[in-house]
């Protein structure tokens, strides 16, 4: 009995003894800093932006000790890197850039707004002046003074905000800025990491991200990956200047055909969706909205109305023209987009636009002389044997006579010749009410006129 007791007595010890060790072990889990990190890296595109909001506002709600960007690119779109440099610096929570091993360009911006900066050993940062990208696959251009100014004002005001030397950050923007013993007037700054901490620029030297966080007091830090989820990785290939610019191509070429043809088949149906993508992924990215939607629809009922209803090329077509390149264009645009980059955008939207159009304007003129395209056109025979019969006689007799356009002709109409009301339909353009029209071929019951002059004098009939 005694020794029974004696044994209840050492499981009750133990268990407290347990008890203890785990709620020691629990408070110093509960203790050790949280750390997200988050990979700034490749080409800084807007589908970075939505991924590094998500980073910091998830760490803010959890309570996260710090942000740790891991940066290793040579830059991007400078529209991207301003929204991500405002979120930096409206951050709560601390923020902490591990140079390894480039942050040139959109990058040097995105190290600079970090509270923190760490470099790893052989690591440079700086060489941010704009430039203007050409056409695609061209080659970029220096931006303008307008531009420069900018960027320029941009990374002094984010210099400030973290209390580092401004005229380091302008002298990565602008070549007129010259300092003494760093970089020569004509020259833009980039710094190695030696270069960076003497200058105090950098805050530290770190050969890791482990490293980084120990040297920036949070050795034990409960590490937390976050990567992109596939919304962001779509955004970020639905964006990318070529994936854009096809996709215009493509929706402007497939509505074009299909305004052409009759019906609404595959041509529409693709132009529908390439355009339903480039608007998805750029109002994911938070650059297209309602205004940039109407403006799109407004182009497309324009145009619709100039080819179906209105004759010519007019005011509709201008128009039509003019607001589908204000929505792209827009669509593209963000937050610190000046004006030389609009015009770069515009030059891409106008490029895709007559690729479109030269491309359409091809297949419907020589799409029935090839291979494939013969087979999308009916050629059976009409034989007299099943019971079709040629145009009737009183119909020739119109052949080569000339007459005027009752009214409008598109295509279809009347038209009076030798003061008979006829029936007649134009040969392929609109033609309008009170011209001089001449009948140029019979087609079984239609008989096919155009503008007097336009056609030889006898073509015989079909």
């Amino acid at each position: 009995m005694r020794t029974r007791g004696l044994i209840l007595r050492a499981c009750a010890l133990l268990t407290l003894a347990l008890g203890a060790l785990l709620h020691v072990l629990a408070q110093q889990a509960a203790a050790r800093p949280v750390v997200y990190v988050a990979a700034v890296d490749g080409v800084i595109d807007m589908g970075q932006v939505p991924y590094l909001q998500r980073v910091l506002s998830e760490a803010e709600k959890a309570g996260a000790a710090a942000v740790l960007l891991e940066v290793n690119t040579l830059g991007g779109r400078l529209d991207a890197a301003v929204q991500i440099r405002d979120a930096l610096l409206g951050s709560k929570v601390r923020t902490i850039a591990f140079v390894n091993r480039r942050a040139i360009s959109a990058g040097a911006l995105i190290t600079l707004a970090s509270g923190t900066i760490a470099m790893a050993e052989g690591a440079t940062v700086g060489a941010a002046t704009p430039v203007q990208m050409g056409q695609p696959g061209g080659e970029a251009a220096p931006a303008g003074e307008k531009a420069v100014s900018y960027v320029r004002k941009e990374f002094a005001a984010t210099a400030e905000a973290r209390k580092r030397p401004v005229a380091l950050a302008e002298a990565m923007v602008d070549a007129d800025v010259e300092i003494g013993g760093v970089v020569a007037k004509g020259k833009l700054l980039t710094l190695s990491t030696e270069e960076a901490l003497r200058l105090k620029f950098a805050d530290f030297r770190a050969g890791s991200a482990q490293e980084a966080l120990r040297l920036a007091g949070l050795s034990d830090a409960d590490l937390r990956r976050v990567e992109t989820n596939w919304a962001e990785n779509v955004v970020r290939f639905l964006t990318h200047p070529m994936v854009s610019s096809l996709l215009i191509s493509v929706g402007m070429l497939g509505i074009f055909l299909e305004l052409r043809t009759p019906g609404f088949g595959l041509p529409g149906i693709a132009g529908v969706l390439s355009l339903g993508l480039f608007f998805w992924g750029h109002a994911l990215a938070q650059l297209a909205g309602w205004e940039e939607l109407l403006l799109l629809a407004a182009g497309v009922v324009l145009l619709a109305l100039e080819l179906l209803v209105f004759p010519g090329f007019g005011i509709a077509g201008v128009l039509g023209l003019l607001a589908l390149a204000a929505g792209l264009v827009l669509s593209m645009a963000g937050a610190g987009a000046a004006g030389p980059f609009l015009v770069s955008l515009a030059a891409r939207v106008v490029f895709s636009l007559l690729a479109a159009i030269a491309v359409g304007l091809f297949l419907l003129r020589f799409m029935t002389r090839l291979p494939w395209g013969r087979r999308l056109v009916l050629q059976t025979g009409l034989p007299a044997a099943e019971g079709y019969a040629s145009a009737p006689e009183r119909d020739r007799a119109w052949l080569g006579r000339q007459g005027r356009a009752l009214a409008m002709l598109r295509p279809a109409g009347f038209a009076l010749i030798d003061g008979e009301r006829v029936d007649v339909v134009s040969d392929g353009e609109p033609i309008e009410a009170g011209t001089a029209v001449e009948v140029v071929r019979v087609d079984g019951n239609r008989i096919v006129v155009r503008r007097a002059g336009d056609a030889p004098p006898n073509q015989g009939d079909a």
